[in-house]
């Protein structure tokens, strides 16, 4: 009995493709699944059965260690064939693990557990995605997998291990989401989550003694689950600082420092990225940015928002005048498949509001105006530092010092909305979490300082 308990972690991989299967129900859909998965399982089952035939007919004189059953049973002449035929079909269960990871990085992205990364829509469908970072560590790490392990039965045993703790974290999941979620009757989530977890237990169990072949995945593994905690935590922290406030009543403020003449002009249209879904709000960070160290004088101050639609094509855009010529401010709404070319967009909302006479973009300055020049337009991508003058604990600070650290290898704003490096000034703008206050600085009389240097 025992013996053939432990056979369980040989026996496991039988049941991976089942877990594969459901890692492509989100991109192939649940009527695909249903219907295939009574072909699949039937394949497996008479492959199965026709392995464990040969082998009960060939039980003696025969080194299983140097024979492969699956091989064994098929015809010598059809044996090229069905090895093109396997190959093919690792290549198409590979699709798998490929395709979800990148809806697992996509869905990080979006609820900023993952650093941007560019991310590309191959078709008209918003799961269908590509991810080229993502392929080439996927790349990198099958090429360095299969150097580590070198033979099958050492990398299929580290593989089911990893397998039975994502079938066991599902299961805690799916408990999770029918009592919490859909409210299901406490006593009906523990009998499914009985029968799930003794199943999953068994096979974990069975598969322990495969730990040590799997260590090397834990290095890539932590390194995950750290970049994720990491980010999500430091955002947490940032977003404690991100103010918005009434825009309306920093109107008059803003009309009064671009009449001001002792102020020397930045920017004749001055252009800014917003995060304020409500187009009455503007980040308080944007305010300090004009007005405070030297401020910003411009003739027209512009303040664009960028919302992602469902729809793969949708190219939208509103404006609404806060302050007529002087405070404008521009709602795109873009599909999920068109870049954010933000330059080339706003390029061509400007044009529009020029030939309905809503805008003048000739140059304000005498010389060049009669010339009919254009005037200049400047984007401004506000960027935080963790500053020095931070008194935190050692956590926050490891939390705060990995995130930026991070930040330097992601993509840029500036890459990532499509604005040219001639048009954009990155201004850096101080994190302080924490001040340091606890500073005992003592003042010194000059003449008594000076009188005891003397004796």
């Amino acid at each position: 009995m025992i013996v053939v308990f432990w056979l369980l972690g040989a026996v496991f991989l039988c049941t991976t493709g089942a877990e594969a299967l459901y890692s492509d129900l989100g991109h192939c859909g649940r009527k695909n699944i249903q219907v295939s998965w009574i072909f699949v399982k039937s394949a497996l089952l008479l492959n199965y059965l026709g392995q464990g035939a040969w082998v009960l007919n060939h039980a003696s004189g025969i080194k299983f260690d140097a024979v492969n059953p699956f091989y064994s049973i098929v015809p010598h002449f059809f044996l090229i064939p069905s090895v093109i035929i396997a190959t093919f079909a690792t290549i198409i269960a590979s699709q798998a693990l490929i395709s979800g990871s990148f809806t697992l990085i996509s869905e990080a992205i979006s609820m900023n557990l993952w650093p941007r990364i560019e991310v590309k829509y191959p078709s008209n469908i918003r799961g269908q995605i590509y991810i080229p970072s993502i392929n080439w560590v996927l790349c990198l790490g099958c090429i360095a997998v299969t150097l580590y392990f070198q033979t099958s039965e050492h990398m299929t045993a580290a593989y089911g291990f990893s397998i039975t703790i994502a079938m066991l974290m599902t299961t805690l999941l799916m408990s999770y989401y029918m009592r919490y979620k859909r409210h299901w009757p406490l006593w009906v989530v523990i009998i499914i989550l009985c029968v799930f977890v003794t199943t999953e237990s068994s096979f974990f169990i069975s598969n322990s003694p495969k730990i040590l072949k799997r260590l090397f995945f834990l290095v890539f593994e932590f390194g995950l689950i750290f970049t994720m905690y990491v980010w999500f935590k430091a955002r947490k922290i940032t977003n404690r600082f991100l103010n918005f406030i009434d825009l309306k009543d920093k109107v008059p403020m803003l009309n009064a420092l671009s009449a001001d003449q002792t102020v020397s002009k930045f920017a004749t249209h001055l252009v800014y990225l917003t995060k304020a879904n409500n187009s009455k709000q503007i980040e308080e960070k944007i305010l300090y940015s004009i007005l405070s160290r030297k401020p910003k004088r411009a003739d027209t101050y512009w303040f664009l928002h960028i919302e992602r639609m469902d729809d793969p094509y949708t190219m939208e855009y509103s404006v609404e005048e806060i302050d007529p010529g002087k405070i404008i401010r521009v709602e795109f709404r873009l599909g999920f498949r068109i870049q954010p070319r933000i330059n080339v967009l706003f390029r061509k909302v400007v044009e529009d509001m020029v030939s309905r006479n809503e805008v003048d973009i000739l140059s304000r300055y005498e010389s060049l105006r009669k010339f009919n020049q254009t005037a200049d337009f400047q984007f401004v991508i506000i960027e935080k530092f963790l500053s020095y003058n931070n008194e935190f604990s050692v956590k926050e600070s490891f939390i705060l010092n990995s995130y930026f650290a991070i930040r330097k290898i992601a993509q840029t704003e500036a890459k990532a909305f499509g604005l040219d490096t001639s048009e954009t000034r990155i201004e850096k703008i101080p994190l302080v979490v924490k001040p340091v206050t606890n500073i005992v600085l003592k003042r010194v009389d000059a003449q008594s300082h000076h009188m005891h240097e003397m004796y």
